[in-house]
């Protein structure tokens, strides 16, 4: 639990797994996360998942990320909340909108540019 750069990114990408990858559905073999699952429970569920999306945002903050990257996964994560309350078309959407992988994905820009030395060769 390091404050360190490699640290928090360890952290971040790992909330986005437990978020986004976490489980696959078995028969097609589609990832899907908490995010997904937690989001089939009416609007409680979305705002669950949006509270621990944002500490994916809250860390971005600590990495000192420009505030319109911040306002942009603030953005992503507005965006997969609305319309994943909305029954059965918000549940559809959560599969297909990963706002966590999005906002993982502007991190991972923002560090490979500012902090070479914390990347990670993907698997």
């Amino acid at each position: 639990m390091g404050r360190d750069v490699h640290s928090i990114r360890r952290r971040i990408e790992a909330m986005e797994h437990i978020l986004e990858r976490s489980f696959r559905i078995p028969g097609i073999n589609y990832p899907v996360g908490l995010d997904s699952i937690i989001g089939l429970v009416p609007v409680v569920g979305d705002f669950v998942a949006a509270a621990m999306g944002s500490y994916i945002v809250w860390e971005a903050r600590n990495l000192g990320l420009p505030k319109w990257k911040l306002w942009r996964m603030g953005g992503n994560i507005a965006l997969d909340t609305a319309i994943g309350a909305i029954p059965l078309v918000g549940d559809a959407f959560d599969l297909a909108f990963r706002s966590n992988s999005r906002n993982l994905r502007i991190i991972r820009k923002h560090l490979d540019k500012h902090h070479p030395a914390t990347r990670t060769i993907e698997q």
